[in-house]
């Protein structure tokens, strides 16, 4: 009587079941790597660690634990005031004295 073994047709993902577990394999991977990119992204905007939190999500069946924590820990986006981006545009050289002056004046009066 002959036997056969799985090892005995070649590579472990090619023996009797063809390349479609190594497919598979990688289209997982895959999936698990563009998430990673978009909790990075996310993160990212919302002032948090990115690469922390896109490192976590990529691990293997771990991840998925890692990216429930990520979705109900992560802040809202921060907002900034108009008066806060006034201030920057200031700082930047975008505005003269005179217009920054007169733009934060009529922020406090509520014409902005």
């Amino acid at each position: 009587m002959i036997s056969y073994h799985m090892m005995d047709w070649g590579p472990m993902w090619w023996g009797t079941w063809g390349v479609f577990p190594l497919i598979w394999m990688l289209g997982y991977w895959l999936v698990f790597l563009v998430i990673a990119y978009l909790v990075y992204r996310d993160a990212e905007s919302r002032d948090m660690n990115g690469l922390l939190w896109a490192l976590l999500v990529v691990l293997p069946w771990i991840g998925i634990l890692f990216l429930i924590m990520y979705l109900l820990k992560r802040d809202e986006i921060p907002s900034r005031s108009a008066e806060s981006i006034l201030d920057e545009r200031y700082a930047r050289g975008e505005l003269s004295r005179d217009e920054y002056l007169r733009m934060k004046e009529d922020l406090r009066r509520g014409r902005g």
